[in-house]
């Protein structure tokens, strides 16, 4: 991925405000997987550090990594600079050497940028033996509780207005983590709720992937757009708060041991 569409300062600035829907995901794996406390855990794409945040309160140290400065930036606000935290800049596929095995990674809402084969290669080296990674990402859906107008106003505008990107949304398999000593436990599906205001809601739109396609570098663009959420959505929030569903996903995913392993890289 090109990191130029993630290195604005308002993108940045807006993430840190997006919905802590992190810790639920965090929680529902220690509901389904473990319990455990982590001594190491690691970020992939940290982003505005929420992620690293939700992390933490299962490890005893984390360490975010992303491919812009301004996230990684903004992170160390979100995170106050704490002690327990260390972040720095890099791409997932091409992470230094580390004088540490990390317990637990997690790579929330990265695996569609990042080049699958060589990601694991890389979190093998990485991780200790029976080590846990989480994947997982969640986003805003069409569904608003009690207005079905907020669904019809998803798809016959704002889906017209702002065309979704092109992206890798491909499923993992088990036959894509095994040639890597990995083994696929389960991946399941989640709904989150998340109640907003019109303002809210506007601020969390303008840093979606579909309308930073649109206004990438072009301050007046940001002006005409914010403006377009303004007029289009003040009939489906009427001065009042609404709750929106979100969707997403979770793979649960174990190093096996690495002394038993024979890998095989795809040709």
């Amino acid at each position: 991925m090109d990191s130029k569409s993630f290195d604005f300062q308002r993108i940045a600035e807006g993430y840190k405000k997006r919905p802590f829907l992190h810790r639920q995901v965090i929680e529902r794996f220690q509901k389904d997987v473990t319990s455990r406390i982590f001594s190491n855990g690691l970020d992939i794409g940290c982003g505005a550090g929420l992620s690293s945040k939700a992390l933490k309160t299962i490890c005893r140290h984390v360490t975010g990594t992303d491919i812009s400065k301004e996230m990684v930036a903004v992170a160390k606000e979100v995170c106050a600079n704490a002690v327990e935290y260390d972040f720095f800049v890099s791409k997932a596929e091409e992470l230094p050497e580390f004088d540490k095995k990390f317990d637990i990674v997690t790579a929330a809402g990265a695996v569609q940028w990042i080049d699958k084969d060589l990601f694991l290669q890389k979190m093998r080296n990485v991780m200790s033996d029976h080590g846990y990674l989480l994947i997982y990402d969640f986003w805003i859906s069409d569904k608003m509780k009690d207005c079905s107008a907020y669904t019809t106003w998803w798809h016959d505008d704002y889906l017209k207005e702002f065309p979704r990107p092109p992206r890798n949304d491909s499923v993992w398999t088990k036959e894509d983590t095994a040639q890597y000593g990995f083994l696929l436990k389960d991946q399941i599906q989640h709904e989150m709720e998340y109640e907003f205001d019109q303002d809210s809601f506007i601020e969390f739109m303008m840093i979606q992937s579909n309308v930073n396609a649109r206004i990438e570098g072009d301050k007046n663009a940001v002006k005409t757009v914010c403006k377009w959420f303004e007029q289009t959505t003040a009939p489906l929030f009427q001065g009042e708060k609404r709750t929106i569903i979100f969707t997403g996903y979770s793979w649960y995913i174990v190093l096996q041991s690495k002394s038993r392993q024979s890998i095989t890289a795809p040709v």
